[in-house]
């Protein structure tokens, strides 16, 4: 119940970025490759923003 008002942490926000970023890329292969591997791309330096702050 407390869990209610707790705002998110940078690295849950940037954590909730990657998944989406992943699943978009994951179904976009099957119309575009190229928005595919953009969107790889920007996942994985959302990963590495996230390896940083965890240090």
């Amino acid at each position: 119940m407390f869990g209610l008002f707790k705002k998110k942490t940078e690295i849950e926000k940037l954590q909730e970025q990657y998944e989406n970023l992943l699943q978009k890329a994951h179904k976009a292969p099957h119309q575009d490759r190229t928005l595919s591997d953009k969107l790889m791309t920007e996942a994985e330096e959302i990963a590495k923003k996230i390896d940083t702050l965890k240090k």
